[in-house]
């Protein structure tokens, strides 16, 4: 079953320390290098993958939904934002959507939902890790890589079913 990934795209790119500097510059860079991250992610992945964005920083006479190298790109409408976009998605998508966002009302609202979730930072490190392992070129001084732990795992730490579900699809990343 292929998950249907689901991000808040200025909340990724805020969250990034590489998307960061490009957005900072001008904010069309940070949305195009997210695009362009997402879809040699989905060259390796066959996941759908969906960005959304506030339509109030939308590019002039852009279209509200547009699909750029194989990634579904929304801009919310007029008055409507893209936490209200995600939230309706994750609903009717439910245990087939996997929710990228660090923002704790999207994450409680699609956790409530049915859909899996994971923080923006958690996934660019999934995405980099991925890329790298089937040859894309990233910059290895902000990748941190396996860090060793001694701490155990067992029975007593046993992870309640809902957040049993939620890794279980963050595997499939």
């Amino acid at each position: 079953m292929s998950i249907h990934i689901i991000i808040d795209g200025y909340n990724l790119i805020r969250q990034s320390n590489r998307l960061s500097i490009l957005d900072l510059q001008d904010i069309q860079l940070g949305r195009d290098a997210l695009v362009d991250m997402l879809a040699a992610y989905k060259k390796v992945k066959s996941h759908r993958i969906t960005v959304v964005f506030d339509g109030t920083r939308a590019p002039l006479f852009s279209q509200q939904r547009t699909r750029l190298k194989g990634i579904t790109v929304i801009f919310s409408h007029k008055g409507e934002s893209a936490d209200t976009v995600i939230k309706k998605m994750a609903r009717k998508e439910r245990q087939g959507a996997l929710v990228v966002s660090s923002d704790q009302d999207i994450v409680q609202s699609a956790a409530a939902s049915g859909a899996a979730t994971i923080s923006s930072n958690d996934f660019e490190d999934k995405l980099m890790m991925s890329m790298d392992m089937h040859g894309f070129q990233i910059d290895q001084d902000d990748y941190k890589g396996w860090q060793p732990t001694t701490k155990k795992k067992g029975p007593s730490r046993r992870m309640s079913k809902r957040r049993r579900k939620n890794s279980a699809k963050i595997r499939k990343l």
